[in-house]
């Protein structure tokens, strides 16, 4: 912009009369046009056509040697103004290269001539025995040679909750042992593995332009060869140069060029603001057009972490709630297992401290076998109600749903006998069955993705809106990508909205990819829009602004062509002067620009107010009270 300002002062003063030689003005002028020139060749080289620049320059030109230095300086600096938002509106077209192992620890623990020695995570080869311990994130795909092992696979296969694994069972790289210890024998590594395919989708997905569609081109490439013929029609009737000169003044891209990146900045800037980041202006058009969302389970539609949401009772127990509660929270209380610490956090904030347990015995995948108090208490699943011989057949069928619910059971049982069931689940974001009913009074249907059972991704969907129809349960990364690219068969425009290891591919193929600020780091920098405050009511809040956005540009558009089609219209048949060719010409682009600013005052309506993370957490912590105030008055 440094020359293209130059110019524009010199030219300024040279018209209040200060001696500057003229000659001076004019090179500078010629100078600080090359980008035009360069632009104008490559068109005619590269594009086979004559393009918006072509006819810049053409005007540059003529102006400069009729001796009118002001217009081509301030058509410079608007063209070339433009230039530089539009790449400030942009980012990097090629993707970074995600290196798999990066996230894996450096070195690992295998067992060579019968002795564990530590290697580097690269030297690892498939028939090597590894060793895992739990806080380890499993570094290769594999099977159980030994042991057994409960295994968080949420980032990777999207289950909420941690799975048993035994001998003989698959477990994959990048993946975290919750508890127990194993040996895997390796059959795959590094890039090979389910993980590493997720990065080889991801790099494989189109990558496209991040900048929006230039309508300058659009609208105004087209109208450059009729505009030549126009003047030179004109000159060869009349034979007066400044009436053609001033035809071919009269162009349509300048305008548009300038004021589409404003808006798009403007767009980017008032949504950062409001705690949504968009990556590029491609993301807005994209955003403006998507008419399917698709969600994935845990962590975006629910909030990612067990949570116990009922204490029941079997018939004949003689104990209260809140004993088998203190029972179960006693027993729990030393594992680090996501349920376990759901039941301890539960019962603390019913106000019941733990125990203490005279003996106590960890079964890996099934639960906890402990002596509180002389009594034989059982905390876990249902494979170890069977393995101790308690009943719970009659309770089950006395409670259906147990089996057909959104939440999973933990049986408490004492000396043989249960006493109750623990409810327990992976809860809703608060403001995700609104955001549902949003998106389908925008005319977006709304799609779900889970890595769970299919019977609580169906309970799931139903609750917050969504139809079965449009639910895919057990869903591996592969089937992501390809549950999104059959919707976008079906002619939509789709949104992917994800925030685990497990959703990277899809988000890669999707037309606009949504994640949170708190996501994984592959995951965030997979997606074009990143919901910073971790609310996904920062989604329709992106949509709505993208929308609103695109509307303005539309109307850019037409504050454009419609005064400038107009005087090149009364030019062929008029003397049009070449001064108010540029007023027209300049004015509706300083217009167009001035609506382009519109959008740093959003979309006119009111949007939903996101608040940080401490204020949700205050808030669920406010409804949690006020639903127990209601159990108890009733």
């Amino acid at each position: 912009m440094g020359l293209p300002v130059l110019g524009l002062v010199l030219s300024l003063a040279l018209m209040v009369g200060f001696p500057i030689p003229e000659l001076l003005v004019a090179g500078l002028i010629f100078v600080a046009a090359v980008p035009v020139f360069q632009r104008a060749w490559a068109g005619i080289v590269e594009e086979h056509q004559l393009n918006i620049d072509f006819l810049d320059a053409l005007a540059l030109s003529a102006h400069t040697l009729q001796g009118h230095y002001f217009a081509p300086t301030f058509m410079l600096n608007l063209i070339e103004g433009g230039e530089v938002i539009r790449d400030m509106t942009a980012r990097g077209t090629d993707r970074a290269s995600l290196d798999l192992l990066d996230c894996l620890n450096q070195t690992v623990r295998v067992e060579r001539g019968g002795q564990e020695v530590e290697i580097s995570v690269r030297a690892v080869v498939p028939g090597d025995h590894v060793l895992v311990y739990p806080g380890d994130q499993i570094p290769v795909d594999g099977y159980l040679l030994r042991g057994t092992v409960v295994v968080d696979q949420c980032k990777l296969t999207g289950e909420s909750v941690p799975v048993r694994r035994e001998v003989g069972d698959e477990v994959f790289a990048s993946t975290m042992v919750v508890d127990g210890t194993a040996c895997i024998l390796t059959e795959r590594t590094g890039n090979e593995t389910r993980a590493g395919m997720i990065v080889s989708l991801m790099e494989s997905a189109p990558v496209h332009d991040t900048r929006v569609e230039n309508y300058a081109a659009l609208v105004a490439n087209q109208a450059v060869v009729p505009t030549l013929l126009i003047g030179g029609a004109v000159w060869g009737f009349t034979g007066d140069t400044q009436r053609a000169i001033a035809l071919i003044t009269l162009d349509f891209g300048t305008g548009i060029r300038v004021s589409v990146p404003t808006a798009i900045l403007s767009a980017l800037t008032y949504a950062a603001r409001n705690g949504v980041f968009i990556r590029s202006g491609r993301a807005i058009e994209m955003l403006a057009r998507v008419d399917a969302v698709v969600f994935d389970k845990t962590g975006t539609l629910t909030r990612g972490q067990a949570t116990v949401t009922e204490v029941r009772l079997a018939d004949g127990c003689m104990d209260t709630v809140a004993g088998v509660l203190e029972l179960a929270a006693t027993a729990e209380q030393g594992l680090t297992h996501p349920v376990a610490e759901a039941i301890v956090r539960h019962a603390r904030e019913k106000g019941i401290e733990p125990g203490s347990c005279e003996s106590w015995e960890y079964r890996v995948g099934m639960g906890v076998v402990a002596v509180i108090r002389e009594r034989e208490i059982l905390v876990g699943s249902h494979r170890l109600m069977a393995q101790m011989g308690v009943a719970v057949q009659s309770f089950e069928e006395a409670h259906p749903e147990i089996k057909t619910g959104s939440y999973s059971p933990v049986y408490v049982a004492a000396d043989g006998i249960l006493l109750g069931v623990i409810l327990y689940r992976d809860p809703l974001r608060s403001e995700t069955p609104s955001v549902i009913r949003e998106l389908k009074a925008l005319g977006i249907t709304p799609y779900m993705l889970s890595g769970d059972v299919k019977r609580v991704a169906y309970a799931v969907a139903a609750e917050v809106g969504i139809a079965p129809g449009q639910v895919y349960g057990e869903a591996f990364p592969e089937r992501k990508v390809e549950v999104v690219k059959d919707i976008h068969d079906q002619g939509r425009v789709v949104a992917f909205c994800g925030d685990g290891i497990n959703d990277s591919a899809a988000l890669a193929y999707a037309d606009a990819s949504i994640s949170f600020g708190g996501a994984t780091d592959i995951a965030r920098e997979t997606a074009d829009v990143v919901l910073m405050e971790n609310d996904l009511r920062g989604l329709i809040q992106a949509i709505k602004v993208a929308r609103y956005t695109m509307e303005v540009i539309w109307q850019n558009t037409l504050i454009v062509a419609v005064p400038n089609l107009g005087a090149l219209l009364a030019g062929i048949f008029f003397a049009l002067d070449p001064i108010l060719a540029i007023v027209i010409n300049n004015g509706s682009a300083i217009l167009a620009e001035l609506n382009g600013l519109r959008p740093l005052l959003g979309p006119g309506e009111a949007l939903p107010v996101l608040y940080s993370h401490l204020d949700q957490e205050a808030l669920m912590i406010e409804e949690e009270h006020l639903h127990h105030q209601q159990e108890l008055h009733s």
